[in-house]
């Protein structure tokens, strides 16, 4: 029986994600079919990071997927190696598509299969082949914990772990979440702005009390939603496109930071008119177009003004995923 070599080097994917989804409100997350990538190699000392994407971001330590490396090695006990790291970003960041939670994802992931440790537990095949892939269903355990202190909400980490739409929540114990493939017809668009934006910042606009009345409305739009995008049964496009667009709704979090991002509300304003289920894409700025069909994402695309990049994608059910790269 031969025994395979740890991993030395393996490469990556995350998908994007949009949370809240409208009434879902650091709940719901959804993966979208955008991917950033990131090869990491073992080596004796040190730390290399080369970046290829548009974004600015450090090429140190406190790189995030470095940190969510080191936090993984640190949290299985194992002592901390040298690094070079590879990364294509493709997720814009600052534009609420959860371009943190991918980085983070990807270091846990990456750490937990150059660690060798437990890959059943940690949702990672041990076949003999080169491909190592992740599992959903154990990725919902001690990695999206360890993703949920890190990113400090669990809603984006959660469906780029999984994939497909997922519910996050938090109790003493830590985050637990559940998947479901969204019904087949889903065809998301996403509109992304030049224009940047923190989550702090966005959460900055966040009354402390909100009326009961709000509160008791978004719980019934949440609950629809999360009913209408899990269903399995036959329905008609017309009729799912109605349903999403009441269950889009949102009474919390959208009344209070669309204001500062003129262009995003009116962009909403215009799709949910034309009868299309759009929200803020997280904290926004970037606009989510939940469309049903592939007539209604034609109609979406064609909404945005100048101030938006058009981007039609599918949903990711795969969620992360790591390659092994060196010989075995």
């Amino acid at each position: 029986m031969t025994t395979r070599a740890p991993a030395r080097r393996v490469r990556v994917r995350v998908p994007a994600t949009s949370a809240n989804l409208g009434p879902g409100f650091d709940s719901f997350g959804l993966a979208l079919a955008l991917y950033d990538e990131v090869e990491v190699e073992l080596t004796g000392a040190g730390l290399s990071v080369d970046v290829v994407g548009e974004d600015v971001v450090a090429q140190d330590e406190t790189h995030l997927v470095v940190r969510a490396i080191r936090a993984t090695f640190d949290a299985l006990g194992r002592t901390q190696p040298g690094l070079a790291l590879r990364c294509v970003n493709r997720i814009p960041h600052g534009r609420g598509l959860g371009s943190s939670a991918a980085a983070i994802v990807a270091g846990i992931t990456a750490a937990a299969a150059l660690a060798e440790v437990g890959l059943a537990e940690v949702g990672l095949a041990a076949a003999a082949g080169p491909a190592v892939d992740t599992s959903a269903a154990a990725r919902t355990g001690w990695m999206l914990r360890l993703a949920n202190e890190l990113e400090g909400h669990p809603d984006n980490v959660a469906a780029a772990l999984a994939g497909g739409f997922t519910v996050a929540w938090q109790d003493p114990a830590g985050a637990s979440s559940l998947r479901v493939a969204p019904f087949e017809e889903l065809r998301p668009v996403v509109f992304v702005p030049t224009l940047r934006q923190s989550t702090e910042a966005s959460r900055g606009a966040l009354p402390q009390r909100v009326p009961l009345t709000d509160a008791a409305r978004t719980v019934g739009r949440a609950t629809l939603l999360a009913l209408t995008l899990a269903a399995t049964e036959p329905a008609a496009v017309a009729r799912r496109a109605e349903l999403l667009l009441r269950a889009t709704e949102d009474f919390l979090h959208q009344p209070y930071r669309l204001p500062s991002a003129p262009a995003t509300g009116a962009l909403v304003g215009r799709l949910r008119e034309l009868g299309i289920p759009a929200t803020l894409s997280g904290s926004g700025p970037s606009v989510l177009a939940l469309a049903v069909g592939g007539g209604q994402a034609a109609t979406a695309v064609g909404v945005a003004g100048a101030e938006f990049s058009v981007v039609p994608l599918t949903v990711d059910l795969g969620g992360a995923r790591v390659d092994r790269l060196d010989s075995h």
